[in-house]
């Protein structure tokens, strides 16, 4: 008998491909779904459920063995409380509308518009304090003390939009520009499966050189070679495309929203439209993707009621993967000039959208660590939860830089962030004991 208090059911299925299998099954069948990171409690930091309503229950997981789909577990979506987090709060100086808002979370109840824009707009020290504290233990009571590491080849700088802020846009005179091969491209991936990571990121500007046929190429020959996941961010193209790389074996994709303000979207964007971004977003969640966007902080013109519509953008849109970063300026471009966004406002950013969004892989990102020298400590310490590290080869890393002074995070970089912070290193890590010992970690 169904419980009448619980409104989603997460089900695990018994591989990735089943899941995946097993989503598309049920969307196609007409049950609203969405993939999310599963629980620590049911499986690992890289474990996806599939969330079903309760009234879809029985009949999701009647369809899913129908058609073969082997499942794990099926299991209640308890709403999170965080019990004891106000009690801890009443000797500090928060003002009573900041705690009613988290004796709220404290209920696991949903937040609302307001209250997302009164966390954000808090510039004491003692409420943000009590805000990334109360962002810190969602991530570890939901998603575990892991790291999850994962490694980016920034592929190809070469670019056919012209975005005011990128330093690789099309019109940048002074750009040494760069395009990898696939067996460039296949050295670094095997070089991140020795190291154990088990996603590799392959992130390029919108080079229309890399076809179909030469992505999906690459695509099976890292399925074949290494059998890592992969996630792709490629830009916009269209669904036909997109679900030709998904048949092929791409596991996620990432395509940045970047601001959910259609009028700063339009100014940064001069050959974008913010509707068919929308759209594209839309198709990879059809399609079963681990979909990936994200939001910049600091662009002009942005405030704070900006930035918490793009929390719920991402809360209503299902996205699993969500990089939250501080604008910095490119040297060359229109907003060279710009100031960089805060990394007050950006780790309040990362706070809240785990509080909002909960079940989510969050980066440390690198926009921040390059803004911060501790920017990735602190966002581990806020609710993120993941790391990416940039593996482009040296000569041709220093001409992607979509911001200035960029801070090539390595894998000892992350080492040392994940340590400062308390935090774990992903059990499949495959590294030397002097590496470990360098930053801080004896043997296992």
């Amino acid at each position: 008998m169904e419980r009448k208090d619980i409104k989603h059911y997460l089900i695990m299925a018994g591989s990735t491909n089943h899941m995946l299998r097993g989503d598309k099954l049920l969307k196609d069948e007409g049950i609203e779904t969405a993939l999310v990171p599963a629980p620590s409690e049911y499986g690992s930091v890289c474990a996806i459920a599939i969330k079903v309503k309760a009234e879809d229950r029985q009949r999701a997981e009647n369809l899913l063995l129908e058609n073969n789909i082997t499942i794990q577990g099926i299991y209640p979506d308890i709403p999170k409380k965080l019990s004891g987090l106000v009690a801890k709060l009443m000797d500090s100086v928060i003002s009573d509308e900041f705690i009613a808002v988290l004796k709220k979370v404290e209920e696991g109840e949903e937040l609302t518009f307001e209250d997302i824009v009164l966390l954000l707009k808090t510039e004491r020290k003692a409420e943000m304090d009590a805000l990334f504290a109360t962002a810190d233990r969602m991530r570890q009571e939901i998603i575990g003390d892991v790291v999850d590491i994962r490694g980016a080849i920034e592929f190809s700088n070469i670019c056919r939009k012209d975005c005011k802020y990128c330093g690789i846009r099309k019109t940048l005179p002074e750009l040494e520009r760069y395009r990898m091969t696939e067996d460039e491209i296949m050295e670094i991936v095997h070089e991140l499966h020795r190291m154990g990571l088990q996603t590799v990121i392959l992130q390029s500007g919108e080079d229309l050189w890399w076809t179909p046929d030469k992505i999906v190429a690459l695509i099976q020959r890292i399925k074949a070679e290494t059998g890592m996941r992969i996630t792709l961010s490629i830009g916009e193209r269209p669904r036909e495309e997109y679900a030709l790389y998904k048949e092929a074996g791409a596991n996620n994709f990432l395509l940045k929203i970047e601001t959910t303000n259609r009028e700063i979207f339009e100014f940064i964007h001069p050959d974008d439209d913010y509707d068919h971004r929308i759209q594209c977003s839309q198709w990879l969640r059809e399609l079963g993707y681990i979909n990936g966007s994200g939001s910049i902080i600091g662009l002009p013109g942005q405030r704070p009621e900006d930035i918490a519509r793009d929390i719920l953008f991402f809360k209503d849109m299902g996205i699993n993967m969500i990089g939250i970063g501080p604008f910095l300026p490119a040297k060359g471009t229109p907003f060279e000039k710009y100031p960089p966004g805060s990394v007050d406002m950006t780790l309040k950013a990362v706070a809240v959208t785990r509080i909002v969004c909960k079940r989510v892989f969050l980066p440390a990102t690198t926009a921040l660590a390059s803004l911060d020298p501790d920017g990735q400590t602190k966002a581990l310490k806020a609710g993120a939860n993941t790391i990416m590290l940039i593996n482009t080869p040296a000569k041709y890393r220093y001409n992607y830089q979509i911001y200035s002074h960029k801070n090539m995070i390595d894998l000892k970089a992350a080492i040392k962030a994940i340590k400062e912070a308390g935090r774990k290193l992903p059990p499949y890590l495959k590294v030397n004991v002097e590496g470990l010992e360098d930053a801080g970690y004896a043997e296992k």
